[in-house]
């Protein structure tokens, strides 16, 4: 689950990680007072406004402005309150933006130039470790200095096990250049990031850039966290705070109907009970000659309630022109998902597409014997590739 830069810095700061400071503000008015109050208690005469949305790359889009005064304020939260923001990570249709965060001005002149570098805390899936993954070239796209200048990503990998060692961290302030205070400071800085990660159950903690500032204080300037799903049941304090209208509408609809859903842009709406006959489901629609319209897996228990809407889901895109139904009569019996479709088929009403249902398994036959009487539009297979012919078939 994705969350908003400010609510990242609010978990980012419940564990010691010292941010940039900042108001989130939903109209002008509010980004104004958020302003004045970044002067009283920052001291802060230039406030950052930063759009609020789960993408990265909104700088480059004009999701951030710098304002100067009151006025710059005022004109700079109007032009990004409520923008179509494009960025490389949002598509060509872009997102709209409903927050903005005032923050306070870090780049304050002092003793020592100010410094930007990249890090992110993530798993290493190939060996099951922790890795933090950093760099001295911040506020750039890291895949970027991945691709050109690869000497320049550092990873200090972690046993979750043990945790991050003391001479882990210092051996990251020392690769990033830092000496005396700002080398302390970069090694607090570093533990309490990774306590935060561990303890929060994150996929992953992206901060770009992490700043030291001319005073030798290091901050995260920005928070990109993505917070394990799986996991929320033991932090409910982090799962409310979902935004939906950050999410594709479709996608939340299955969500309140425990469906797992991921809209593609192909021609063939697939319906399958588990996600590895759920990723077969889709090579299959491939060779057959179309394209998977979405991912969706109703789950090892589906009945006509999930089936019904599943479908009403799968008709909401205008793209779809056939609907495969492969479930696996291994918990629930085949005959029944054939008369859950029976029956969401005759509630629907007049279904535009034609439907191709396998079902394997358990009382197969009689599922097909079902299907087959039933009068409705819907070709019914037994064997996979039976299916697969009968996609090509209505596809034609």
């Amino acid at each position: 689950m994705n969350i908003h830069e400010y609510q990242g810095k609010e978990i980012l700061k419940s564990f010691g990680v010292a941010v940039q400071e900042g108001i989130v503000a939903d109209t002008v008015d509010q980004a104004v007072e958020a302003a004045k109050k970044m002067k009283t208690d920052y001291n802060s005469d230039w406030v950052v406004i930063k759009a609020q949305i789960h993408a990265g790359g909104r700088g480059k889009g004009g999701g951030v402005k710098l304002a100067k005064n009151l006025d710059e304020v005022k004109e700079k939260a109007s032009a990004i309150l409520g923008m179509q923001l494009v960025t490389p990570q949002t598509g060509p249709e872009g997102k709209k933006v409903n927050k903005v965060l005032v923050a306070q001005d870090v780049y304050y002149p002092g003793a020592s130039e100010t410094k930007e570098f990249y890090m992110s805390v993530l798993l290493n899936r190939t060996n099951g470790t922790n890795i933090i993954m950093y760099s001295t070239e911040g506020g750039m796209d890291i895949e970027e200095v991945a691709d050109k200048t690869p000497h320049l990503i550092f990873k200090e990998e972690i046993d979750p096990k043990v945790g991050l060692q003391g001479f882990q961290a210092r051996k990251i302030a020392f690769n990033l250049g830092l000496t005396g205070a700002a080398h302390k400071e970069m090694v607090k800085f570093v533990s309490a990031l990774y306590k935060a990660y561990d303890a929060t159950d994150s996929a992953m903690f992206e901060i770009n850039p992490v700043l030291k500032t001319s005073d030798d204080k290091i901050i995260a300037v920005d928070a990109k966290v993505n917070l394990d799903e799986n996991a929320l049941f033991r932090h409910k304090d982090y799962a409310a705070m979902r935004d939906t209208a950050e999410e594709d509408p479709t996608e939340v609809e299955a969500s309140a109907s425990n469906l797992n859903y991921v809209k593609l842009d192909g021609n063939v709406g697939c319906m399958v009970n588990g996600a590895g006959l759920a990723m077969a489901t889709m090579d299959i629609i491939k060779i057959a000659g179309g394209e998977p319209a979405n991912f969706l897996d109703v789950g090892g228990t589906a009945n006509a309630e999930t089936v019904k809407a599943g479908f009403n889901i799968i008709l909401k895109d205008p793209n779809v022109k056939a609907i495969l139904i492969n479930i696996f009569g291994g918990i629930v019996r085949c005959d029944r998902v054939a008369q859950g479709v029976i029956d969401a088929y005759q509630e629907i009403g007049d279904v535009p597409v034609p439907i191709i249902c396998r079902l394997q398994g358990t009382n197969a036959e009689e599922a097909k014997k079902l299907i087959d009487e039933s009068g409705l539009q819907v070709y019914s297979a037994i064997a996979l590739q039976d299916a697969a012919n009968l996609v090509t078939k209505v596809l034609a």
